[in-house]
């Protein structure tokens, strides 16, 4: 049975701080409501929360229990604010104060690593480093210059876990060697599979209910100075119940069984699953939320209207991304079932002309039917059926 390991107070001050990120990035695309708008916000976003990531692994091996640590971390979260500060220009003039702020966030995290870990960090510290160094110079750039630049910091955030796994697996680089003189039984391999589960699952849970707060404060800012009719009333209603239906699906049907998965994997195997789950699989759940925040803040004060293609696209799509992001969630850790959400995410698209051709109260309702209806599918399931396991059990080699 593993220690507990639970998530400190600085963290969460650390994640809220982040979370303001995705404030700036549903502010972003409610503005620009248009493919390169939506482009941009999968960018940042996707720069931004693979850098989260590393912090949220590097606490889970590195507690923020001494006063360097702590001051350090601090640092970090100064440096996401820069970042999110620059959001809503950083394809424009806030480009280089964002790859600033976003190069001081991995300097940090390096540094962090290093002193626990020795030099085996530098085979992801180092392509961090010329990920920020790709996004600061995007800054310098308009047009496709900026973007090819900004596509680059993905090719190499998605190339370095390939590489550090394949160090790690090697075991006999000289990397890892100089790692292990410096602290002994510390090697990259090490580094990688050394992550308490239930700190795992519980940092990633809460960060996921602070951005679905963003959709609740959508719901306010949509509002406005607008005077609280029965209508906005109910339509305020409706979003909330769109958002607790997404948020019950995680939180009640998927996190606690996540967290058994983690506890049955062979620690050596934990990176690579936490890669899927809680990286390429929670990108899009993240999305989702912001995407759908972002819908309800164009319709809240029109429910009764014909919605632009926009607003109902954001809304749909919102939700759409979000069951498709948890579908891949469930299908990395082997928990299901899957039907429900996968048919669920079909109507959910095909809400979109509802919203249009009717009006933004009658999408929202269509929306809140088809997530309470793939519930009350699976409520009449155990919720532990016998796929649960099967992911641990296929990263465990039996």
């Amino acid at each position: 049975m593993e220690s507990e390991h639970r998530v400190s107070t600085l963290e969460l001050f650390f994640d809220l701080v982040f979370v303001f990120t995705i404030t700036q990035l549903t502010v972003l695309l409610a503005d620009d409501l248009t493919l390169r708008g939506a482009g941009q916000v999968v960018l940042i976003f996707t720069v931004l929360f693979w850098m989260y990531g590393g912090y949220a692994h590097l606490t889970n091996q590195v507690p923020p229990d001494r006063t360097v640590r702590r001051v350090l971390l601090m640092l970090a979260m100064g440096a996401f604010l820069v970042c999110a500060l620059a959001v809503p220009t950083a394809f424009g003039a806030g480009g280089v104060a964002f790859g600033l702020g976003y190069l001081l966030a991995v300097l940090v995290h390096s540094a962090l690593y290093t002193q626990a870990h020795g030099r085996g960090v530098l085979w992801f510290a180092l392509p961090n480093a010329l990920c920020a160094l790709s996004v600061t110079a995007a800054g310098f750039f308009d047009g496709a210059p900026a973007w090819g630049l900004w596509l680059l910091a993905l090719l190499l955030q998605f190339a370095t876990p390939v590489v550090v796994q394949r160090v790690a697996a090697s075991g006999s680089t000289e990397a890892e060697a100089e790692a292990e003189t410096e602290a002994p039984g510390q090697t990259v391999g090490d580094q990688l599979g050394g992550m308490n589960a239930a700190h795992l699952v519980e940092r990633h849970g809460l960060l996921l209910i602070i951005v679905f707060g963003e959709s609740v404060i959508a719901i306010g800012i949509g509002v406005g100075s607008l005077p609280l009719s029965p209508g906005i009333a109910g339509g305020a209603f409706l979003a909330l119940a769109v958002a607790s239906a997404m948020w019950w699906m995680y939180f009640v049907r998927d996190e606690g069984r996540a967290e058994r998965v983690f506890e049955r994997t062979p620690p050596e195997r934990r990176f690579k699953l936490a890669m899927v789950a809680y990286y390429y699989a929670f990108l899009p759940m993240l999305l989702g939320i912001a995407v759908f925040a972002a819908g309800v803040k164009k319709t809240i004060g029109h429910l009764g209207e014909h919605l632009h293609t926009g607003p109902a696209v954001a809304l749909a799509g919102g939700v759409a991304l979000f069951l498709a992001g948890d579908l891949a969630f469930r299908a990395a850790l082997g928990i299901g079932p899957a039907r429900y959400r996968a048919a669920a995410l079909v109507l959910a698209l095909a809400t979109v002309p509802v919203g249009m051709g009717w009006a933004g109260a009658g999408q929202l309702v269509a929306l809140a039917f088809v997530l309470v209806g793939a519930l009350a599918a699976e409520g009449a399931r155990s919720p532990a059926g016998p796929a649960e396991g099967a992911a641990a059990e296929a990263v465990t080699g039996s």
